[in-house]
């Protein structure tokens, strides 16, 4: 949550002490009166005044609610959506809007910093998951998510009122108070390392995490300059990397662009400008050009569509921000390519696509036999269009286009599909094939809390590649890893003394590239070269060495305190 709610109208009159035993057995009543839709019977003992006036226009509208009779269309799209991507799921529809309307009273009174409802934000966080196909459970998640760390409602009601699934989604995705951990930047450490726990077990956690901070970005105008900048800056180190990470390609780039408005406006007006005086000239190169690759596919009796997808602005920002005067067509476009069929229909259409467009040497990328850390795969190539434009064409299967646009979320919604909307199961809720993952797991434990972000941002930054063993293994490193890194990767660590990449000597501290051979020369010392902390770039390494290097320096100083007695000699 970023928009922190303040209070307004009743809810904003304090209660003496001895009230709140009674607040908390009312909020107990009314919840569940919203969750059975059985009303409240009136109580007995009331409080006085104002209060009790103000109570019980509450109480009328908790059980005009229960009745039916209160206005619930705030949440109609959520339900419509809900509705269109899970057909025939009446049960799971009216416990959405029982959930909602339970958020709807925990949230009551408070406002976001724009002056709307702050329950606008976990129903907008809903909804945007159940666009993306989610399961109810999770969109219950979502209504709920701020209630445990901004209303008095506990994580034991949580799990009492929805069950334990419910309740460990709503503590994932939980912020823990820097006021009983001592410090903000303490707080927000084990805040994440609590995040990612959580998704070690559930990936939802991560969905919730990441879609709430998406709304935040589109609603951030209303916060101060300098929470803008903040927000920004955390959301291009921490999160866009966990969209990369989870394949939800469609929502980095939405991130990375709003992000991108903050943190350089300039350098977005810019881009923006450039786009807009561009785009006529690029969508008339395009047309003719997708007309002949419709053709081609054809001439194979191949269904498919044939799209232009333009970068987004951040990338273009990023790969041709001193020249965006100058781009052409094929620097802001691609042409995807989606078969209907399967995988070898893929083949078949890249052999279309080159038999009419020459190949450009070198940029062909098989990511169908060996998909991407993150289950992504498609057909690379680059061919030479007209007027000599080199264009970028990506061929995939229908499937292929759900999961490299919406990543872990397509699984979890192809799941979903298969067995109901209750549950996604959890072979696609739960991976363990998401190897970069695991590796957080392995070190999040051993990191301080002040320390962690940094590591965490260090270890998802720059992407992934995979590099090969040499008995076979695929081992996935990050972008710039080195043969240090890999030999810890695989147990070696500091026993190594040399490395092969490719069949060839290399030092230790070589950069890997994606697909290479590598094979590790090692012996039976235990000991590290200083050097190799400056070249290591993961986690796993760098601790490995410090403690190897630490280790060597306490036994230097044993050795040294041996020796002096023996040079003291007589006075």
């Amino acid at each position: 949550m970023t928009g922190e709610p303040v209070h307004a109208g009743p809810a904003a009159v304090p209660t003496v002490p001895d009230e709140a035993g009674v607040l908390a057995v009312e909020r107990r009543i009314t919840v569940s009166a919203l969750l059975t839709g059985r009303a409240p019977q009136p109580q007995d003992r009331q409080p006085q005044g104002r209060q009790r006036q103000g109570r019980r226009r509450a109480g009328d509208r908790v059980m005009d609610l229960v009745r039916g009779r209160g206005e619930c269309a705030a949440v109609q799209p959520l339900l419509a959506v809900f509705a269109q991507r899970h057909p025939g799921a009446h049960e799971e529809t009216e416990w959405l809007r029982r959930s909602y309307q339970v958020a709807d009273f925990l949230h009551s009174g408070q406002l976001r910093k724009s002056g709307t409802p702050y329950i606008s934000h976990p129903l907008a966080v809903a909804t945007i998951l159940a666009e993306l196909g989610m399961d109810a459970p999770t969109l219950v998640a979502a209504l709920l998510h701020d209630t445990v760390e901004d209303t008095d409602y506990t994580l034991g009601e949580c799990r009492v009122d929805f069950g334990p699934d419910i309740a460990r989604l709503v503590d994932g995705v939980t912020k823990l108070d820097g006021a009983r951990l001592g410090s903000k930047a303490r707080a927000e450490g084990e805040t994440y390392r609590k995040m990612v726990l959580a998704a070690g077990v559930d990936l939802r956690v991560l969905l919730i995490k990441l879609t709430d901070r998406l709304h935040n970005l589109r609603t951030l105008g209303a916060q101060a300059p300098h929470k803008q900048a903040r927000i920004a800056r955390q959301s291009m180190e921490l999160l866009v990397p966990f969209c990369e990470r989870l394949g939800l390609y469609r929502m980095k780039r939405e991130m990375e662009d709003l992000s991108f408005a903050y943190l350089e406006p300039a350098a977005h007006a810019a881009t923006v400008a450039a786009v807009t005086a561009g785009g006529p000239a690029w969508r008339a190169y395009f047309t003719p050009l997708l007309a002949q690759l419709s053709d081609a596919l054809r001439g194979q009796r191949l269904r498919a569509s044939v799209a232009v997808r333009m970068r987004h602005l951040h990338s273009l920002h990023q790969a041709h921000g001193d020249q965006l005067e100058r781009l052409r067509p094929g620097q802001v476009s691609r042409v995807v390519i989606v078969v209907e069929g399967s995988e070898q229909d893929c083949w078949v259409a890249l052999g279309a696509v080159h038999q009419r467009f020459t190949p450009v040497p070198g940029r062909f990328r098989d990511h169908v036999s060996a998909p991407k850390y993150n289950l992504y795969q498609s057909v690379h190539t680059s061919v030479v269009g007209p007027d000599g434009e080199q264009i970028a064409v990506l061929i995939r299967t229908a499937a292929m286009q759900e999961v490299a646009e919406d990543g872990i979320a397509a699984t979890i919604r192809t799941a979903g599909r298969e067995q109901g909307p209750t549950a996604s199961e959890a072979p696609a809720r739960h991976r363990g094939d998401l190897e970069w993952l695991q590796q957080l797991l392995s070190w999040e434990s051993h990191t301080p809390s002040e320390e962690y972000l940094d590591e965490l941002s260090g270890e998802l930054r720059g992407g992934s590649m995979v590099v090969v063993g040499s008995t076979g293994e695929l081992v996935t490193l990050p972008q710039g890893a080195t043969g240090v890194d890999f030999a810890y990767a695989v147990g070696v660590g500091a026993h190594l003394v040399g490395v092969r990449i490719n069949g060839r000597l290399a030092p230790t501290t070589a950069r890997l590239s994606a697909g290479d051979e590598v094979e590790l020369i090692s012996a039976p010392r235990d000991e590290a070269d200083p050097a190799w902390l400056r070249a290591a770039r993961t986690v796993r390494a760098r601790r490995g060495i410090r403690a190897t290097l630490a280790g060597q320096r306490t036994e230097r100083h044993d050795q040294i305190g041996d020796q002096r007695p023996g040079q003291a000699g007589p006075r």
